[in-house]
């Protein structure tokens, strides 16, 4: 892939992914003192999950630096594992790919 467009795609999806953290707010827990025993255990399952999602946009994020980083150094587009090249069809789609479709699926267990 070229360098350009994979710049371009990764300016985008840290934009995409720093627009999403910011938009989301944070719980007033005063509020919690009004509220009944139910109400509570909801606000606070929601706001757990909520966290967990913060959690996983900034491993989103760290992600991308990832990738940045790979692009400074020429190896932007090979998998981490093998080096082999990654089809810029799937760079396209997820630009912050590290594997190949097939190594990824290994890696998580699924059969290609």
């Amino acid at each position: 892939m070229d360098a350009d467009r994979a710049r371009e795609l990764l300016a985008a999806e840290r934009e995409r992914l720093e627009a999403l953290l910011a938009g989301r707010k944070p719980q007033v827990d005063e509020e919690l003192d009004k509220l009944d025993e139910a109400d509570q255990g909801s606000d606070t399952f929601i706001e757990e999950l909520d966290e967990g999602l913060a959690d996983e946009l900034r491993e989103e994020l760290e992600a991308v630096d990832r990738a940045e980083q790979r692009l400074a150094e020429g190896t932007y587009g090979l998998s981490i594992e093998s080096g082999e090249p990654i089809p810029d069809e799937r760079l396209e789609a997820m630009p912050t790919a590290e594997r190949t479709t097939a190594e990824q699926a290994r890696l998580e267990g699924r059969v290609t």
